[in-house]
């Protein structure tokens, strides 16, 4: 029962900084969850075979509810964009579906290379991009969107995150306004980690952690929710106090340090 407790304290922290950065800057949990859990588990001893399954899956139900809550409060204030919601949401959940199957076949390794490279990719883009860059004035419709929403399934759900971290930057690249694409995303995640999780449930891995049901540990989700519940009008009081390009570009630098991070402990083990 001692070893357990480090990994308590590990997974409030961990829930309480989740729900600062998501009220702060306005991104899913996920994106931070991961990590977090993969060095919590680890350093608790429960690290091997099956310990990025276990942290991609917990994630992705975290993201469920945090994802719910969110684009119900966005919806309240008019701000979901329902057609792309509704004209997306089959490729998205075929993509996650895939995804979880995926995520089940891989090694961890694998899958840390994946986060890695995925994660650094993304943090560079934040750090780089500008408003007002775009690729078309609308939404990709026909066969791009049969190519774009599966993907963003697949790869939300390869590195255990909503759809904020992608489908974000592909609204606003097109021509979607900024505060539409993050409330429309957060509609992404619930797509994304319904069916994922649904398949999770049923996926046990090796060298499971305690209270683990499939590849989602209970106590992770659980502990993760009240915390994020705490903390997150936190983050989102301080958002206003602070200056969102300069906290975006640290957070990218941070980000970037984790995937590079990540990618280290996969090479070299």
């Amino acid at each position: 029962m001692s070893e357990l407790i480090p990994a308590v304290i590990g997974l409030a922290a961990t829930g309480a900084f989740a729900g600062i950065l998501a009220g702060l800057l306005g991104v899913g949990g996920g994106i931070v969850l991961v990590p977090a859990y993969f060095y919590v588990f680890t350093l608790a001893g429960f690290g091997g075979a099956g310990v990025m399954q276990i942290a991609l899956a917990t994630s992705l139900a975290t993201i469920i509810v945090t994802s719910a809550r969110s684009v119900m409060a966005h919806h309240r204030k008019g701000a979901v964009d329902w057609d792309i919601l509704r004209g997306w949401a089959p490729g998205i959940a075929l993509g996650a579906g895939i995804g979880a199957l995926t995520v089940g076949a891989l090694r961890t390794e694998t899958l840390q290379i994946i986060f890695g490279v995925m994660i650094s990719v993304i943090a560079i883009y934040m750090a780089v991009s500008r408003p007002n860059w775009r690729l078309a004035d609308q939404m990709p419709g026909g066969l791009w969107r049969w190519i774009f929403s599966p993907f963003t399934g697949f790869v939300s759900v390869l590195l255990g995150i909503g759809g904020g971290s992608i489908g974000v930057p592909l609204m606003t690249l097109h021509g979607r306004p900024i505060h539409r694409a993050v409330a429309t995303a957060a509609g992404f995640g619930v797509l994304i980690a319904v069916p994922s999780v649904a398949l999770f449930l049923f996926m046990p891995t090796a060298n499971a952690l305690p209270y683990t049901l499939g590849s989602v540990n209970l106590p992770a989700f659980f502990l993760t929710i009240a915390m994020t519940l705490i903390t997150a009008p936190m983050g989102a009081a301080l958002a206003h106090r602070t200056d969102p390009k300069r906290l975006k570009r640290y957070f990218a630098i941070f980000l970037l340090l984790v995937g590079l991070n990540m990618l280290r402990k996969a090479l070299m083990g």
